[in-house]
């Protein structure tokens, strides 16, 4: 534990939608959820205009437009997301090398690894804590002014009460706990503050008469011990006592790569289990050879009709990131799953991640047994005209480019027709138009920059939707 709050912890506030907002003029100050659009799409962000209706992450997206009918639901744009991620990632590392994402959002610095380390080491305790402050609200400053975002900071001896300044902090503040203070601040707050306590173990909690963390300090760690195990009860006394001496680590390693997709119908029949597992298997290569990775181990998730969960997986020889072999593998698993009543969600995954592959023997073997059956099979113009008259598909929120009227994003598609507001994010709110949806003067673009002139960011349209 630190005698000076040295460690940070930076949230960005409401950050997929308030991205949203700052990348269209028109919905500023007006509600903004941003997730799942369809039937069982979830809410992955919400702005502050949102929230005051009760709509948070997580929720159904349905629930979410009965209690904020007017609000703007956007289709996510991960790589504006990114960008912007890229861009706060590195005002951060250039506090200090060791800055710790835990997600596109949000991240610990430890600011003793940094520049200004030497003048903490030898400053009094209130010079040190004021530098402290006057470098989280630098910070905070820089990236409103690169990108117009805000974000909330907390400092703190340790990365547990770092998170937990950051939370009082929200939204667009900064909050410093002065080491020695870990107990007080703590002891009022619920079970569920701590990091590590979910809905099950709450319960558990709960039935014992344990509510508040004060509660969990008293009871002591035999009691916590038996209650939920040796390894969890001990580490949850330790942070209720507000001991932590976990270090930043920075760049930590993903320990898999997996996507995954609810549907919003029930799958019942076999062979459209088995595409959809193939189409998953696919997007989980393409994401693993974009990190540059390879896995051994290939992993199936179900989850059915009734909300159960399972798991099926497969360990290889070695490390591979071939697609026939990853994705024979996840259909494998997937034919042994029995999906009476239905499937709602199905997702596939590549552990045992490595930074090389082995030579395959097995994927050669697919490899030349699809040449061979693909030798003597002719072309179905089928297939070929139905993917000529393929229809384009616009989501609310897609950024796109007109040939005349330059760039702008949907608000909205159906019946043929494809409405979108053209206006940039350094422009005032623009003006909407309509469109046939097959329009060739209509097309998707990139996402621009939310400052103009933005270093790094492009304008360049791609051709594919």
């Amino acid at each position: 534990m630190r005698s000076l709050p040295s460690i940070i912890h930076l949230d960005m506030d409401a950050f997929f939608a308030s991205v949203e907002q700052a990348a269209k003029p028109s919905l500023r100050g007006k509600p903004v959820i941003v997730g799942g659009l369809g039937g069982r799409g979830v809410v992955s962000t919400a702005s502050y205009e949102a929230r005051r209706f009760g709509v948070h992450s997580a929720m159904p997206m349905a629930q979410a437009r009965r209690l904020c009918p007017n609000a703007a639901f956007l289709a996510g744009r991960f790589e504006a997301y990114r960008q912007v991620s890229e861009l706060v990632m590195g005002l951060l590392r250039e506090l200090s090398p060791l800055v710790q994402p835990l997600s596109l959002d949000e991240a610990f610095v430890d600011l003793e690894a940094g520049p200004y380390g030497p003048v903490l080491a030898e400053a009094e305790h209130g010079t040190g804590e004021r530098l402290v402050l006057a470098l989280a609200e630098d910070l905070r400053a820089d990236i409103e002014r690169r990108t117009g975002l805000t974000a909330s900071v907390g400092a703190a001896g340790s990365k547990l009460m770092a998170k937990i300044a950051s939370e009082q902090a929200k939204p667009d503040g900064l909050v410093l706990i002065e080491p020695g203070q870990e107990r007080a601040v703590l002891g009022p707050m619920p079970v569920r503050a701590l990091p590590g306590i979910g809905p099950a173990t709450e319960q558990v909690l709960r039935r014992a008469g344990l509510n508040t963390v004060a509660e969990l300090a008293e009871a002591g760690e035999p009691e916590l011990v038996q209650l939920l195990g040796r390894a969890h009860g001990a580490g949850v006394h330790q942070m209720s006592i507000g001991l932590d001496d976990r270090p930043v680590v920075a760049d930590q390693d993903a320990k898999s790569v997996s996507v995954e997709d609810t549907f919003e119908v029930d799958l019942a029949d076999r062979d459209r289990v088995l595409r959809e597992v193939e189409a998953l298997a696919l997007r989980c290569v393409r994401r693993l050879r974009g990190a540059g990775r390879s896995g051994r181990t290939v992993v199936l998730k179900v989850r059915r009709f009734d909300f159960s969960t399972l798991t099926r997986s497969e360990t290889l020889r070695g490390p591979t990131d071939e697609e026939a072999v990853i994705v024979e593998t996840a259909r494998r698993l997937a034919a042994q799953v029995d999906i009476t009543g239905g499937v709602r969600l199905l997702g596939v995954g590549v552990a045992q991640l490595a930074d090389y592959t082995q030579e395959d023997l097995f994927a050669q073997a697919v490899r030349e047994e699809a040449e061979a059956a693909g030798a003597g099979a002719e072309e179905e113009p089928e297939a070929v005209e139905e993917e000529a008259v393929a229809v384009r598909r616009w989501l609310p929120g897609q950024d796109v480019h007109h040939a005349e009227l330059g760039p702008g994003w949907v608000q909205g598609s159906g019946v043929g027709r494809v409405t979108v507001r053209f206006e940039t994010p350094w422009s005032g709110p623009g003006r909407v138009r309509t469109f046939a949806i097959e329009d060739p003067a209509l097309e998707p673009a990139r996402p621009l920059p939310l400052r103009e002139g933005w270093p790094g960011a492009t304008e360049e349209r791609e051709d594919d939707a």
